[in-house]
C-alpha cells in the first residue's frame, strides 16, 4: 500500500496505522475517513501527497 505525506513532513503509512485515532493498520489512505486530518498539523487529505 502507498504511504502518503503532508506538507508539514508526517507520513501516513497504511502498515501503522493512525491508532491514536482509531485507524487500523492496514486501512488505506483513500479509505480513511472524509473526516480525518493529519494527527500533527490538522492539515485535511486533500493536501497529502503519494510518495
Amino acid at each position: 500500500m502507498d504511504k502518503w505525506e503532508c506538507p508539514c513532513g508526517y507520513v501516513y503509512d497504511p502498515a501503522e496505522g493512525d491508532p491514536e485515532n482509531n485507524i487500523e493498520i492496514g486501512t488505506s489512505f483513500e479509505d480513511l475517513p472524509d473526516d480525518w486530518v493529519c494527527p500533527q498539523c490538522g492539515a485535511e487529505k486533500e493536501y497529502f501527497e503519494k510518495v
